[in-house]
């Protein structure tokens, strides 16, 4: 099964697959794309909306978690943040994918054990369960794949 797991944002966006065959968990790709702040709101989401399509069609992943948006102090903020996470469930269920969501602190807790984890021991935590030692992630790379682990273990129920 492929997971594609989502950091959504405004300006960077993470993502990591994974596939979890045969009760292992292995890194099929992962990144981040930039999308540029001087373009106008609705030519950003038609930019986000164009690369999540082109992760579609590169993976054919057969589901999608995404984190859930935080309540930021900045309620227009928040507020642009949901319209991008919009934008990309709407370019994932148009395929007809399953789409599960999950709480930064859900997500934290299932990757490090803590619900307050901090963005450094995630990383350390993903990579380490990935047997990425090799590699530099990138902060929000790593949360995509975040997203895609702690959907893979709430899945088999790790810890519940």
């Amino acid at each position: 099964m492929i997971i594609l797991g989502i950091d959504p944002g405004l300006r960077s966006i993470g993502y990591g697959l994974i596939d979890s065959a045969n009760n292992t968990i292995q890194t099929v790709s992962s990144g981040y794309f930039s999308i540029n702040p001087k373009l106008s709101f609705p030519e950003r989401l038609k930019k986000i909306y164009d690369k999540i399509q082109n992760l579609l069609d590169d993976y054919n992943p057969d589901v999608m978690a995404i984190e859930n948006v935080f309540v930021n102090k900045n309620a227009k903020v928040s507020l642009k943040l949901g319209h991008a996470r919009g934008v990309i469930i709407l370019a994932v269920v148009n395929r007809g994918i399953p789409i599960t969501e999950y709480s930064p602190r859900e997500i934290k807790q299932s990757i490090v054990g803590v619900g307050r984890a901090s963005k450094k021991q995630v990383q350390a935590m993903v990579m380490h369960i990935l047997n990425m030692k090799n590699k530099t992630l990138q902060a929000d790379e790593a949360d995509g794949l975040a997203v895609a682990v702690c959907h893979e273990f709430k899945k088999k129920k790790y810890y519940d």
